[in-house]
């Protein structure tokens, strides 16, 4: 009897001690795509507790104070000043999506490739749509247009409305890595389905949600993740009495152009 509760309790450490991180090809995200376009922008899981799920990622931070980008384990915050800052640890995310970066692919892109250059080349090398890609681009740039948006004050209004007045970001001639994920389209409402990518400039002075480029020359790397995790707020605040049924796709539609 002493051995089967040992052999118990030895497990059930492993179990927990294993749900507090993730694994390689894991995506992890916090809330979902839809609670934010609804204005849920109250910060629930801080960027200390998000960085044990992965150190590569992107998001927003608590009422929507700017864009975030996530690499090599550090936690950027690109504001409406359009200056990078690095947030304290007890920040809060509303909104993020992390993974252990580790590459299965990777490819030389060459002069002139733009956004849609680069969504038809990881398309061909992952042809595979129904699972997530982690998408990693080094490179010089000789076009970078990216946004932010400015914290938000209560009753927040619907992201849709908040874009309508982002500070738009327009570099020439600059070096840096663009982050972020290609989701599956089954995932339209939780997550952006498709890509969705922020810059950061490798001085780290400059970066955001990326609205469109022009490379230079780089290198893009893709990870490729058939797991998924997502962790919802708790408790009984705006997540909880947000209507999430409607399709947001139209609003969505607007926020990302």
């Amino acid at each position: 009897m002493k051995k089967w509760f040992l052999w118990i309790l030895i497990n059930a450490c492993v179990f927990c001690s294993g749900c507090v991180t993730t694994g390689r090809d894991t995506v992890m995200q916090t809330s979902t795509i839809d609670a934010l376009l609804a204005g849920v922008y109250d910060g629930h899981m801080s960027c200390s507790q998000l960085l044990e799920y992965g150190g590569f990622g992107l998001g927003t931070f608590d009422r929507l104070e700017g864009e975030m980008i996530v690499k090599d384990g550090i936690v950027y915050q690109i504001k409406a000043d359009g200056k990078v800052y690095t947030p304290g640890p007890d920040i809060k995310t509303p909104f993020a999506c992390v993974c252990r970066f580790s590459p299965d692919k990777s490819s030389s892109l060459d002069r002139g490739m733009n956004y849609k250059d680069l969504e038809e080349l990881v398309n061909r090398l992952v042809p595979n749509q129904n699972i997530f890609c982690a998408v990693m681009i080094r490179g010089e740039f000789t076009k970078m247009k990216t946004r932010s948006v400015p914290a938000q004050k209560k009753p927040y209004p619907p992201l849709a409305e908040v874009v309508k007045h982002q500070p738009i970001f327009y570099m020439e001639n600059i070096s840096g890595t663009i982050i972020g994920f290609r989701c599956p389209p089954f995932v339209k409402g939780i997550n952006i389905a498709g890509y969705h990518l922020h810059f950061i400039s490798d001085d780290r002075k400059q970066g955001g949600h990326i609205l469109s480029f022009e490379l230079k020359h780089g290198k893009c790397e893709i990870d490729l993740c058939n797991k998924f995790l997502m962790i919802l707020p708790e408790g009984e605040g705006a997540f909880g009495s947000t209507d999430l049924s409607r399709d947001r796709s139209e609003e969505l539609d607007k926020v990302e152009k």
